[in-house]
């Protein structure tokens, strides 16, 4: 656990060196101020105190915010050979991509912390659904260790970052958007195929307040695939 915790430290000291998390943290506030309070889904205009559509909002935001972060993650060490040299070091696999994991998945609960002043404005407008805001903000941080750890995935199977961002775009899209889409569409065990599939379903179910099994099986099978699918990668490379 200590080893994990000195690469966590270390990415995010250089997230912070890099000025990346500065522009993530503005970027992201910028984006979810600006069309939460003063455009197309305004707040003030819908007349009701609910942190909803900041939820929805984030639920886009977030979703091409994180390759970003996570492209650089392993491709660059693999690009410069720098992961060779910190796998020689007495650490494991597992160790370097779990402490790559919560580098990222810190610097987003971070941002959404940040947001907290969102949550106490709304509460002072009217009475607000306390639970729901707290499942709204779990859902948006299953949902982000969930595309974190795919985007690392993606990040070890190229030496190019611009690789490593697509590749984390294309396998996203199809949980974030496609499969919930082909579930709309489709019927009967197909149809609750796509659905169960679909991060959409269970992020919607999270965010309005229902905690089930199912949802939160589904997110952590989805890391753990993502996470144990990139030891694999990494096992191979270095093995090779």
């Amino acid at each position: 656990m200590r080893q994990v915790w000195i690469i966590c430290k270390r990415e995010l000291n250089s997230f912070f060196d890099s000025l990346m998390a500065y522009v993530m943290l503005i970027a992201f506030l910028g984006f979810t101020g600006l069309f939460t309070w003063l455009y197309v889904a305004d707040i003030f205009l819908r007349n009701e105190a609910s942190l909803q559509v900041f939820f929805g909002i984030s639920y886009w935001t977030l979703f091409f915010f994180i390759p970003a972060l996570t492209m650089g993650q392993l491709a660059e060490e693999n690009r410069s050979g720098t992961i060779e040299l910190l796998l020689t070091k007495p650490v494991r696999d597992r160790q370097v991509i779990v402490g790559k994991f919560l580098s990222t998945l810190i610097l987003i609960a971070i941002a959404l912390a940040c947001t907290i002043p969102y949550y106490i404005t709304v509460a002072n407008l009217g009475p607000i659904d306390h639970g729901a805001v707290i499942s709204g903000y779990l859902g948006l941080l299953l949902m982000s260790a969930t595309y974190v750890a795919i985007g690392i995935f993606a990040s070890s199977i190229s030496n190019n970052q611009i690789v490593g961002f697509l590749l984390a775009i294309f396998i996203g899209i199809f949980f974030h958007w496609v499969f919930g889409m082909l579930a709309m569409g489709i019927s009967g065990i197909f149809g609750e195929l796509f659905n169960f599939l679909s991060t959409q379903a269970h992020f919607d179910s999270i965010s309005r307040g229902v905690i089930d099994t199912k949802d939160l099986i589904y997110f952590f099978s989805m890391i753990t695939v993502s996470l144990v699918a990139t030891e694999g990668i990494l096992s191979k490379k270095h093995s090779s």
